[in-house]
C-alpha cells in the first residue's frame, strides 16, 4: 500500500510517521495512506516558498503567463488521468470528474491574462509637474486549503492566478482524496514553475494550524464548512493575514406555477443529486408556489424512478457513492430527522444497494415533501442527494424563506415571468442567483462567492477578485523638481 506524501521545493517529501487511510468509497475499500504533516513539515513548505517568492516576483508576467500556458496544456492532456484519480478517491463518476477538470482549467486560462489585469492605473499631471500611478504588487507566501468534494477544480480556483500575480503558494488539499491535486501540482512544475513556487502539504488540523499562524504566509484562502470557515477567518485575521473563507450553502430553487414542469424536474434532478448532492451549489431546497408543488411531486417521484447510483468507473452511472462510510451516515441520519419531525419520505435512498459494491458508500436519490423551515434538514446543510419540498403560497413568502436563511449562497428561479425573474434576481439576498439556471457556478472570469454566512472576507474566490485578493495596491506620486530652484516650505496640506 502506497502513501502519499508532500511536494516542496520542487522535489517528492516522505512524512514524519503519522498517516490517514486514503478510502476507495466505490468499493468502501482502503486505497493508499496519505502522510499527515507535522508542524516542521509545513514550516519547511513555508521556507521554500519564501525562498522562492523574490525571484518569482521580479519574473515578468508574460513569462508568468507562458508557465499557464503550458501548464493548461498539460492539464488537457492528461484529463483522463486525472479524472480516474478523482473518481478513484471521491466517487465522482467519469463524465462529472470531467466537468470539475474542465472548470478548473476555465481558471488556468484566465489566469494567462495576467500581464493585461496586473495592469496599473496611470494619471499625468495630477498636480504642476506631478504624475501618480497605482500598480498591483503580490503579497509574498499564500495559502490554500481545499476540500474534498472538489479536489480538482477548487485548488485550479487559487494558486494558477495566485502564481500569476507573483506570489508563491503552499496548497493543503484535503486529505480524504488528494493525489490529484499532488498530481496536478507536479505538472505544473513540469509546466516551468521553479522549485518552491508551489508546495503541496497533506495534513490535518496541525497542518491548517500552522499555516494560519506562520506570519511568513500573508493571505489564506478556504472552501469548505461554515463553521470552520468561521474559525479560519477569524483566526486568519487575528494573526494579521488577509483571508477568504468559503463555507456552506442550503440553494433554494423557486418553482412557479408557470414554470415549464417536464424542464424543471429535468433540471433539479441533475442540480440535486450531481456529483452526490456533494456541492455548495446543489440545489437542494425546491419552494414549490401555490399548485406547483403537486405536479412537482409527482413529476420528480417518476424521474427519479430512472437515477443510477454506483461506482464512479461506469459512465452510465447518473452519481456515486458518498465520500465517507460516516458522512453516508450522517446524510441517512438527515433523512431519518426529517421523517420524526412529520415531512413525507417520497423517495428514499436510505439502505440503497449497488450489486457488487455493497460496502460502497452509498445513499440513494432522496425526495421530502411537506418540509418546514423548522425542521433540522432545512436548517442544516446536507451536502447529500436529498431534495427538499418547501410548499408556499406566493414568491413573496418563497423569497422570504431564502432571504432569513443564514446561508446565501447559490439560488435560482423556474418562471417564464420575466417580470418575476427581475424582481427575483433584484432583490434575493442571495451571492449567485440563476433564472432557470440551476447552477449559477460564474465562469472564470466573473467571481464565485456568497453573501451571509456563504463567505467570510470581503473579496470573492477566482476570477476580477482573485487579482485584487492575491495582490495589493500601491500608489505612487513622482514628482522631479527643476534643478538649482530652491523651493520654501509649504505648511498647508497640498492639494
Amino acid at each position: 500500500m502506497t502513501t502519499l506524501g508532500h511536494l516542496i521545493n520542487g522535489t517528492r517529501v516522505d512524512g514524519n510517521g503519522r498517516t490517514q487511510d486514503i478510502f476507495n468509497p466505490s468499493t468502501g475499500e482502503v486505497a493508499g495512506q496519505v502522510s499527515l504533516a507535522s508542524q516542521a513539515t509545513v514550516e519547511q513548505a513555508i521556507a521554500a516558498a519564501e525562498a522562492a517568492y523574490p525571484a518569482w516576483r521580479d519574473t515578468p508576467p508574460a513569462k508568468r503567463a507562458r508557465v499557464m500556458y503550458r501548464f493548461k496544456a498539460l492539464l488537457e492532456q492528461h484529463a483522463d488521468e486525472i479524472c480516474r484519480l478523482i473518481g478513484q478517491e471521491h466517487g465522482k463518476i467519469v463524465h462529472d470528474a470531467q466537468g470539475e477538470l474542465a472548470r478548473g482549467i476555465e481558471n488556468v486560462e484566465y489566469a494567462c491574462g495576467a500581464p493585461e489585469l496586473l495592469k496599473g492605473e496611470h494619471s499625468r499631471n495630477t498636480g504642476p509637474g506631478i504624475d501618480s500611478w497605482s500598480e498591483f504588487q503580490p503579497l509574498g507566501v499564500v495559502a490554500g486549503i481545499t476540500p474534498f468534494n472538489f479536489p480538482a477544480m477548487v485548488p485550479l480556483w487559487m494558486y494558477p492566478m495566485a502564481i500569476a500575480c507573483g506570489n508563491t503558494f503552499v496548497l493543503k488539499p484535503s486529505e480524504r482524496d488528494p493525489t490529484s491535486a499532488l498530481f496536478i501540482a507536479e505538472l505544473a512544475l513540469e509546466a516551468g514553475l521553479p522549485a518552491g513556487v508551489l508546495n503541496v502539504v497533506n495534513g490535518d488540523k496541525e497542518a491548517v494550524d500552522t499555516l494560519l499562524d506562520d506570519e511568513r504566509v500573508k493571505a489564506v484562502s478556504f472552501v469548505g464548512s461554515t463553521p470552520i470557515a468561521e474559525t479560519i477567518y477569524s483566526r486568519a485575521s487575528a494573526n494579521g493575514k488577509r483571508c477568504q473563507a468559503l463555507g456552506g450553502a442550503k440553494n433554494h430553487a423557486i418553482v412557479m406555477p408557470d414554470a415549464d414542469m417536464d424542464n424543471v424536474v429535468s433540471s433539479l434532478t441533475g442540480a440535486a443529486f450531481g456529483s452526490s448532492g456533494e456541492r455548495c451549489m446543489a440545489l437542494s431546497v425546491a419552494v414549490a408556489v401555490g399548485d406547483a408543488a403537486d405536479a412537482l411531486i409527482a413529476k420528480m417521484q417518476e424521474q427519479m424512478k430512472t437515477l443510477k447510483v454506483g461506482p464512479f468507473f461506469e459512465a452510465s452511472n447518473d452519481f456515486g457513492p458518498v465520500i465517507t462510510k460516516a458522512h453516508q451516515e450522517k446524510v441517512c441520519g438527515y433523512i431519518d430527522s426529517a421523517e420524526r419531525e412529520g415531512a413525507e419520505i417520497v423517495v428514499d435512498g436510505r439502505g440503497v444497494q449497488v450489486p457488487g459494491h455493497e460496502q460502497g458508500f452509498y445513499v440513494g436519490g432522496t425526495l421530502i415533501d411537506r418540509v418546514t423551515p423548522d425542521m433540522t434538514c432545512y436548517l442544516e446543510e446536507i451536502f447529500g442527494p436529498v431534495l427538499l419540498v418547501v410548499r408556499a403560497d406566493s414568491m413573496q413568502e418563497a423569497m422570504g424563506l431564502i432571504d432569513d436563511h443564514e446561508y446565501g449562497n447559490g439560488t435560482c428561479i423556474y418562471t417564464r415571468d420575466g417580470e418575476a425573474a427581475r424582481y427575483f434576481s433584484d432583490h434575493i439576498q442571495v451571492g449567485m442567483v440563476g433564472v432557470n439556471v440551476p447552477l449559477p457556478v460564474p465562469v472564470s472570469y466573473h467571481s464565485f462567492g456568497g453573501w451571509k454566512r456563504s463567505l467570510f472576507g470581503d473579496l470573492s474566490a477566482y476570477g476580477p477578485d482573485a487579482v485584487r485578493f492575491y495582490t495589493k495596491r500601491k500608489t505612487i506620486t513622482q514628482r522631479w523638481p527643476s534643478a538649482g530652484v530652491r523651493e520654501g516650505a509649504q505648511f498647508s496640506f497640498p492639494s
